[in-house]
């Protein structure tokens, strides 16, 4: 299956700004569903959505926050078919949870929804062609759905590629369109610190040889 998708673009503006709270009958629920949000953990200078209609798009509406879930704009719409995918990095290693996604009850809902792991850069053959680390069904909803996943394949997750394979109108219809979409998980921020090392070298020419041959044991055992 040949693919003409036009390929969304980088886009390294500030990002979205925090928006106001306009949802007044569902305060009650706002922070629990706030807990474990992996919302300030997308590297969103580096987010790309293959096949959208509109450019940064899909950034967009990663780029909203809980209060404004339930906007209708910005949406995501696919261009040439009714196929998406999106490569979401994170600033850290996350253990995913659930991803959140609003759509709408309509033909234009996205249907299947094919999830793989620290997959950094993907076309839409290979993800067509691949077997994803979970393939999830999304439901056609006016609310926000809360997908779970399996979370021991997804304990060290660095970015997620999303492929968005169809829509519910068994092909009649070119365009899939949501507005929302979010992520439920713990973040574990990386640690580049140097490793400590285990001796040191001595000032002591005379010494020098002695102390190489301990070092390059030591090196060998914790290898």
């Amino acid at each position: 299956m040949s693919h003409n998708h036009s390929h969304g673009s980088h886009c390294h503006d500030e990002e979205h700004a925090e928006g106001h709270d306009h949802v007044h009958d569902h305060t009650d629920d706002i922070t629990p569903a706030l807990q474990n949000i992996l919302y300030s953990q997308i590297d969103f200078s580096k987010l790309v959505t293959l096949n959208e209609d509109a450019s940064n798009s899909g950034r967009a509406i990663c780029q909203k926050t809980w209060a404004q879930r339930l906007d209708p704009d910005p949406e995501l719409k696919s261009s040439a078919d009714e196929q998406l995918l999106m490569i979401v990095p994170f600033t850290g290693q996350v253990r995913l949870h659930s991803i959140l996604i609003r759509t709408s009850d309509s033909e234009h809902a996205p249907k299947t929804l094919k999830v793989f792991v620290n997959e950094d850069s993907m076309d839409f053959d290979t993800a067509s062609d691949k077997e994803a680390t979970q393939t999830l069904e999304i439901s056609r909803s006016n609310e926000v759905q809360e997908i779970p996943v399996k979370r021991a394949y997804f304990n060290t997750t660095r970015s997620l590629a999303l492929f968005f394979e169809d829509n519910w109108s068994g092909g009649d219809e070119d365009e899939t369109v949501f507005s929302y979409l979010a992520f439920k998980g713990d973040f574990m921020k990386l640690n580049k610190e140097p490793v400590s090392v285990l001796y040191e070298a001595a000032a002591n020419p005379s010494d020098h040889k002695v102390l190489q041959g301990i070092g390059e044991g030591l090196g060998r055992s914790i290898q």
